[in-house]
């Protein structure tokens, strides 16, 4: 089947006690021995081994064409596994451009415990190759596009320089999701999604995922690191996830259609300095992206809000000013919904941030564009007036 194929029908599973097309939820947190006090279902106790993640898994696994995925309870909890199976000492190269939640726990809590983290601009190949020759490096880790500039890395070429290091390449393909890139085709070896995001779709469900193209050592450490620090999904969670990935290729494709149309639109306002998009020609990293992202150019896209000509009103004071007079988009965090989200990304970075004050962020959901466009028209207009 195609990928598409996969995901709505959730690989086709059937329960096999109800002949129900849509799965149960396992709520038990234990599962019973044997006679001779084996476990020959292989289950033992629901921290790792809850039936409801396995549709899940394997249709993330399927998607992405890896080995096998595993559910966390957030982005972050999976983002983080990745790095705490690492050991003291072991470096770490990170974009300056990335999700601040997790810059901020790189610098501030990973190298707590002896990991050498830096941040490079990702989106030249050359300066990895500086970096891996300068030292030994034990983990690449890429964002692309990268939150919430949307830059784009090379992924075949950064894991080909990263691997003739010897070192491990991982994506957050969160904003790409399944549907444009596969990243193991390009040379990844690990994959992470906040699920929150676009797998689940709804705004309903905290959830994060890693899926490795083989079986590692690191892997292995990785899925004992979930088990024995317990950061994993709620069966009712990962029920919801399953669910959600069902509709995952429609939704992003709608996502992507309406967010390129929006930025196309916006690019020649009067009130705006600049549209930040993948779909952009005028984009700089717009020729990768095309190569490496297949049916779309994302949901996501920032705007530069331009101040009055006069100085009266910065860019950063038009832009908190248009958020507040949207009516259509929601001012709030996070993205990947079926509902349009606005936010000033600097507001809620604080001070470190790489992000302008004049950028709003802009998380493209399944509304009318004509609606989306004409509201930040009008919230335009009133910041300005």
């Amino acid at each position: 089947m195609k990928p598409a194929s996969i995901a709505a029908q959730g690989l086709g599973w059937v329960d096999d006690q109800t002949r129900a097309v849509v799965p149960p939820i396992h709520t038990s947190t234990t599962f019973l021995r044997d006679p001779d006090n084996q476990y020959r279902s292989g289950r033992i106790y629901a921290r790792d081994h809850n039936p409801t993640f396995d549709q899940a898994e394997a249709v993330l696994t399927a998607l992405e064409g890896g080995h096998a995925s595993l559910l966390f309870a957030s982005g972050m909890a999976a983002a983080t596994a990745v790095f705490q199976a690492l050991a003291p000492g072991d470096r770490v190269l990170a974009p300056k451009v990335m999700y601040w939640s997790l810059r901020n726990w790189l610098a501030n809590f990973a190298t707590q415990w002896g990991l050498r983290v830096q941040f490079i601009d990702m989106s030249n190949p050359d300066h990895v190759r500086s970096a891996v020759q300068s030292d030994k490096i034990d983990l690449v880790w890429i964002e692309t596009p990268a939150n919430p500039l949307w830059t784009i890395t090379d992924i075949a070429a950064t894991s080909e320089i990263a691997h003739a290091s010897g070192a491990i390449v991982a994506v957050d393909s969160t904003v790409a999701t399944p549907v444009l890139t596969r990243p193991f085709e390009l040379g990844a070896d690990i994959v992470m999604h906040s699920a929150t995001k676009y797998l689940n779709g709804h705004s309903d469900v905290i959830a994060g995922t890693l899926t490795a193209r083989e079986d590692t050592p690191l892997w292995q450490r990785i899925r004992s690191i979930r088990a024995q620090i317990g950061g994993v999904l709620g069966p009712f969670e990962a029920w919801l996830l399953t669910r959600g990935m069902r509709t995952l290729f429609p939704r992003v494709r709608a996502a992507c259609a309406s967010a390129q149309s929006i930025a196309e639109r916006l690019a020649q306002h009067p009130l705006i300095d600049e549209v930040l998009y993948p779909g952009l020609q005028s984009f700089p990293g717009h020729v990768l992206a095309a190569q490496q992202m297949h049916g779309g150019f994302g949901g996501m896209l920032s705007i530069r809000v331009r101040g009055s000509k006069n100085g009266s009103l910065k860019g950063e004071e038009a832009a908190i000013a248009t958020a507040a007079k949207v009516q259509l988009w929601k001012r709030a965090t996070s993205l990947g919904g079926v509902e349009s989200l606005i936010e000033h990304r600097a507001s809620v970075e604080g001070a470190g941030t790489p992000v302008p004050g004049d950028l709003l962020r802009l998380s493209v959901g399944l509304e009318e564009t004509d609606d989306l466009v004409a509201d930040l028209e009008q919230a335009l207009a009133q910041a300005h007036s």
